[in-house]
């Protein structure tokens, strides 16, 4: 009877110390959907920007209302970028709404170099969720993401949709504003990633939803493919020990 019991008290204590193994350390929250933007019209306001100001350690990505334009926040300093008279303009100003926003807040990054074989976006992809998961991300709750460095070519748009059109599809989304590519010029991306969130904050053909900005801040957009340069950096959640 007393070796059964021994047995059991050596059992829970092991079984409590696997279980105090890494915190996650942060949440993923998202306001609006791209099934509701694509499916239904639906641009209207889901969050002002102003909910998120003065906020340090803040990352933020999203398309303005009535898909007027890109957010992207990084470290709780905004990069939007909208049309304004066929031309592209980057402001720094809270004082607008989202129609769809993805928002984390991270105190502190680990970083790594990219293997110099990851070239493509679905290399990428791959690699993130491989590094993740080493990382001891849970891969199955949406974590966010940082790529720095100089990219061979980082294609990116700029959304600037027609007031009363009602239908929509990725490709007019693409074409709607401005378009272009930033060639062999050091850039700023930040990545959701998730496996769950389809139709959601990602489409259904990628895991990821990125956005870009350049050193210079001069241009940001939504990222649409990416060819990596050299000895870019990947940055992912510092996950804390228990």
């Amino acid at each position: 009877m007393k070796g059964i019991l021994y047995t059991i008290i050596i059992f829970s204590f092991l079984s409590c110390s696997n279980s105090k193994k890494r915190s996650q350390g942060f949440d993923v929250g998202y306001k609006g959907a791209l099934k509701n933007i694509m499916h239904k019209g639906d641009l209207t306001a889901k969050v002002n920007l102003l909910e998120f100001e003065n906020r340090n350690n803040f990352y933020a990505l999203g398309a303005v209302e009535d898909l007027k334009g890109e957010i992207l926040i990084l470290d709780g300093e905004a990069f939007i970028s909208q049309v304004k008279e066929d031309r592209l303009t980057v402001t720094k100003s809270f004082d607008l709404n989202a129609t769809l926003l993805v928002y984390t807040t991270i105190e502190s990054w680990s970083k790594s170099e990219i293997p110099g074989e990851i070239f493509s976006y679905s290399e990428l992809e791959k690699y993130i969720s491989k590094a993740a998961i080493e990382h001891g991300i849970d891969i199955d709750r949406p974590f966010p993401f940082l790529v720095e460095g100089t990219a061979e070519t980082a294609a990116w748009h700029v959304i600037n949709w027609k007031d009363g059109d009602t239908e929509h599809t990725h490709e007019k989304h693409i074409n709607s504003g401005l378009k272009g590519s930033l060639e062999n010029e050091r850039v700023e991306i930040l990545g959701f990633y998730s496996k769950n969130h389809h139709g959601i904050f990602t489409h259904h053909s990628t895991n990821m939803h990125l956005h870009v900005k350049s050193k210079e801040n001069n241009v940001s957009g939504h990222l649409d493919d990416l060819s990596l340069g050299k000895d870019m950096i990947l940055k992912l959640p510092m996950i804390n020990e228990l």
